[in-house]
Formats: structure tokens, sequence, C-alpha cells
């Protein structure tokens, strides 16, 4: 995907609807990016590889290494600082690119040292095909669940492109601010999905299911609190990102109607975590597929376009389209089902 990606990035852009001025600017960091897409791949699998055996302390380590490694070149290599060329737009990409290499060669020394639980030698490296298809079974549903939202994401980025490179912006600093708040909830969430299988696993079902409503409970109350500081707040922290006047009066009005959905994020992902958990992935499949692709999309495109609403319009459908994903999730959690699915 990196070969593709580095070749035809300029065409890839316009295809997003990019003005000219976007692609002078964008095509050496879309260029990088996606022809690093290898080493991002291979940053989190590894990582993955370190928490399934026991060793998550050494993945936090090396999201600490890279992304530490990343502040700091993104300065020099944006501005041109001290003996760094000034790469512009494109020096954010590339230190990105660099912090993670970085990352992805430790994990590779620590794989080769061993830690407590895991150890890579050379003669463990060799194809196995009948592993590799049974991974790849094993992961459709779950290629599904990601690739749906992100497929989503674009077909909203090529709607708001339509209204000009300030609704853009706008919209994307909106939606990186939301992204990062509601961070910890992933971890909640997460933790929704250990605790179902551990229950179901001692054959608790009802346990599992009570921690399942404590769990988005609590996710609510701390989306809920932080989606109303953003909703105050929306001025001063939109203009720790940009100064751009054109820009400002827009992405406020995106990040505060964002948040009105936080609620609707909570219990979102705390239920479908909550299938992953039980072993059943298909569910969260279907239900992204619907929510997502079948709903948030159009109702977007329908809302800024039909409706005349502009990018606005596509801020409003992703609370509306979560909050259904979310009303649609707990009535088939409360059906029960998912405690008698086989992992």
């Amino acid at each position: 995907m990196g070969v593709p990606g580095l070749i035809l990035a300029p065409r890839l852009l316009r295809l997003m609807g990019a003005s000219p001025e976007i692609l002078a600017i964008g095509t050496g960091y879309a260029r990088i990016a996606m022809g690093g897409c290898a080493v991002v791949l291979l940053l989190f699998l590894n990582n993955a590889v370190f928490r399934g055996a026991g060793d998550a302390a050494i993945a936090m380590r090396v999201l600490w290494l890279s992304n530490s490694i990343n502040l700091v070149l993104d300065p020099c290599l944006i501005f041109g600082l001290g003996p760094f060329p000034q790469l512009g737009v494109a020096g954010a990409s590339a230190s990105t690119l660099i912090g993670r290499g970085i990352g992805v060669l430790y994990q590779f020394y620590r794989l080769s040292k061993g830690g407590e639980h895991i150890r890579i030698l050379a003669r463990h490296v060799r194809l196995n095909g009948e592993v590799m298809l049974r991974l790849i079974r094993v992961s459709l549903t779950g290629i599904l669940q990601f690739a749906i939202p992100h497929l989503a994401w674009i077909g909203l980025i090529r709607i708001v492109s339509t209204f000009g490179s300030v609704a853009l912006a706008s919209y994307t600093i909106g939606v990186r601010i939301i992204i990062f708040f509601i961070l910890p909830a992933w971890g909640l969430s997460g933790a929704a999905a250990t605790l179902v299988g551990q229950n179901l696993g001692a054959r608790q079902p009802e346990r599992a299911e009570k921690s399942v409503w404590k769990t988005g409970l609590y996710n609510m109350a701390f989306l809920g609190a932080e989606g109303g500081l953003l909703i105050i707040f929306a001025d001063p922290v939109i203009r720790l990102f940009t100064h751009d006047p054109a820009i400002i009066p827009l992405g406020i009005s995106c990040l505060r109607i964002l948040s009105l959905g936080n609620v609707g994020y909570a219990y979102g992902m705390v239920m479908l975590q909550a299938f992953n958990g039980a072993g059943d992935t298909t569910t969260p499949a279907v239900v992204n597929f619907f929510g997502f692709l079948l709903f948030e999309v159009p109702l977007a495109y329908g809302m800024a376009l039909t409706l005349g609403m502009r990018s606005n319009g596509v801020s409003w459908a992703i609370p509306i389209a979560e909050s259904f994903i979310a009303a649609v999730s707990i009535l088939l959690f409360r059906r029960g089902r998912w405690k008698t699915e086989k992992i």
C-alpha cells in the first residue's frame, strides 16, 4: 500500500477535492505519510504482541519513545531550526515517520533480547501459510470494524472539501481535538471488553453485563463533563491551533456540535467493545456498516448539500449517527445473545 500511496499521492489528494494550494503544500506530507505506512503497521502490530504476551509496559515505553522524538523533531523539521532543513508541512510527516521508525527498531531489539514473556529468534521467523490463513480469517471482522469508520471518515472529508480549504481546515481541527479528548474513553471501553471476556470465562454472564453498564455510566460521566467544557471553552481551545479569522468561527461551531455527541460516543464505544470481549466481532462490524456507511455519510451529504448547511451539516451528522449507533448497540446488548457466543 505504501508504494502506490507514495507514487499516487497528488492524484489521491485531487480525488479528495484538494485545491491547487493544498496540493502544493500537502503533496510532500501525503507522500511521506502514505509511503511509510509499513512502519505504522509494525509499530502497532509489535505493541499488540507485547500486550498479548503480558509485557504492556514495553508497549507503553515504545510509544513514549516514538512520540517524544516526534514532538522534538516537529518544530525542527517544520521550521528548519538549527542544522535541520525547513520542510514545512512535510516536516510534520517526516518527524512522525522518524519517531515511529526508531520505535520499531527498539521493538525489534526488545523482541530479540527478550522480555519477561516473549523472545523472537531468527529460527522462529518463517512463512507458515496455515497460520497466516487462520489469522486472516480471525481478523476479517476486526478489519471491517476499523475500515468502515475510516471509510466513512474519508467520505465526510470529501463532502467538506467541496466547501473550500477554510471549511476543511476548521473541520479537521475540530475533529482532531475531539479525538484527543476522547482517548481516555477508549481505554475505558477496552476495559469493558476485558471484563466481559474474563467474566464469561468464569461463567458469570450476569456479572459481565453489570460491569458493562457500570463502565458505560463512568464513560458517559467522563465524556459528558468533557463535552460540556469543550462547548463552553471552544473559542480559546480553537485559538490554540489557529489565528486565522476565517477558520476560527467555523472551528468553534464544529467543535461545539461534535461535543454534543459525547454521550453517544461514550455508550457506543463501550457496547461495541463489549461484543468484542464476548467473541462476537460480527455484530460491531454490522452496526458500523449500517451506522456509518448507510446512515452517517448519506445524512452528512443531505444536510450539507441538499439542506444547504454546508460544513456544519457534516458536523451535525456525526453526533446524530453516533447516537443512533449507541442506541442500536444498547438494544442488541440487552437482547443478551452475546452471553452464549463461542470465542
